[in-house]
């Protein structure tokens, strides 16, 4: 457990953030500016709080009214960077053994054998960080940190340099991490898909301030925080377990909360979890059951809540098993009579979830 209550001045910009994270990954998000990496900086002892509490099981990183300021070197904490940072003239066996040599042998709790595995380093191990690819090297620097047995892993946008192919790359690594370690980890991103598809738990940073933390589910389906996770981002997530597949029509059949969705095809097996985001785009509204349609998702509902904004659309929760935002227009608002209470039926189509808004939750990598 992480507990954090921390406060820092700088300049003219004033921190005030208190969460807590357990193990798995906690997501740090907000717009540029919001305090992010100040904020990690704070945990790894690169930067001294003003005032507050820093402690991990037990351990007092920092305590302002105790005199109690834990050096970075003694915090035992892991730092992943946007860059991986590898020292050039080691190998990859040598830069991982440089990161078990930070702790005493007794203190050690990460095997390398199993991290080698977890992170698939086995074929790089001979080979120098100049010969591998923007992921392999962010993949070596991970298991570089891990390898250290820190008590949390710190990782500061660590995909922000890396292209889309790379990015998608190194993801499911990431997930496996997340599964596999059994440590927390804090993970600062901008990038809302990354954060929904890694993250237990969601904390929105702004100006300084953790206005919200909680589970991703919860977090998304809140209408009011629209303007901090991005109005065109807007969507709901929930788990759901892969239970058929269809090979006639090359399709997926995922179970939640009573329901069933059809996603293209998923080459998972049968039991796999997933953490599913629908966008709010993607869903229309009906008053009646549809007929001789070409949407195959049809799920029976009651609006929730409607957004307070007043532009041309408007963006509405409804309770399907599982929070589902829609977003209508106005005009539709206003013809169908939508208003909190009254029973809708959603229509989702089954190409408008793609791959990249599905995570894999405790499950072994798969090509």
């Amino acid at each position: 457990m992480l507990e954090v209550d921390i406060s820092r001045r700088f300049g003219d910009f004033p921190l005030h953030v208190r969460f807590t994270a357990e193990t798995g990954l906690t997501a740090l998000f907000g717009r540029s500016g919001a305090g992010k990496t100040s904020l990690i900086n704070l945990l790894a002892g690169l930067e001294r709080p003003d005032g507050g509490r820093i402690e991990i099981d037990g351990h007092v990183l920092f305590d302002a009214s105790e005199g109690v300021d834990l050096p970075p070197q003694k915090r035992r904490l892991g730092y992943v960077f946007q860059e991986s940072r590898l020292f050039p003239h080691m190998s990859v066996l040598g830069n991982l053994s440089y990161g078990m040599r930070l702790r005493p042998a007794s203190e050690r709790h990460q095997d390398f054998h199993q991290v080698v595995d977890m992170l698939d380093l086995k074929p790089f191990l001979d080979r120098r960080p100049k010969t591998l690819s923007g992921g392999e090297k962010q993949r070596v620097a991970i298991g570089r940190a891990l390898l250290a047995s820190p008590r949390l892993l710190l990782m500061d946008e660590p995909l922000a340099s890396l292209d889309a192919p790379r990015k998608n790359e190194i993801l499911p690594f990431i997930e496996r991490l997340r599964d596999e370690a059994n440590l927390p980890i804090v993970y600062v991103s901008h990038a809302l898909d990354e954060v929904i598809r890694l993250a237990d738990t969601l904390v929105i940073l702004s100006e300084g301030r953790a206005v919200a933390s909680g589970s991703v589910e919860q977090i998304m389906s809140r209408l009011d925080l629209r303007p901090l996770t991005g109005r065109y981002e807007t969507g709901a997530v929930f788990s759901a377990a892969v239970v058929a597949q269809d090979d006639t029509f090359g399709l997926t059949e995922l179970a939640f909360a009573g329901n069933r969705l059809l996603v293209p095809r998923l080459r998972m097996p049968e039991g796999t979890s997933l953490r599913v985001r629908i966008r709010a785009r993607d869903v229309s509204l009906s008053l009646t059951p549809p007929a001789d349609i070409s949407v195959l998702n049809i799920f029976p509902g009651r609006i929730e809540e409607i957004g307070a904004d007043g532009g041309p659309q408007a963006d509405l929760l409804v309770d399907i098993g599982v929070p589902l935002i829609a977003r209508v227009t106005r005009k539709s608002l206003h013809e169908l009579d939508l208003k909190p209470g009254k029973k809708v039926y959603a229509l989702v189509k089954a190409v408008a979830v793609d791959r990249p808004s599905l995570g894999q939750r405790g499950t072994e990598i798969r090509s």
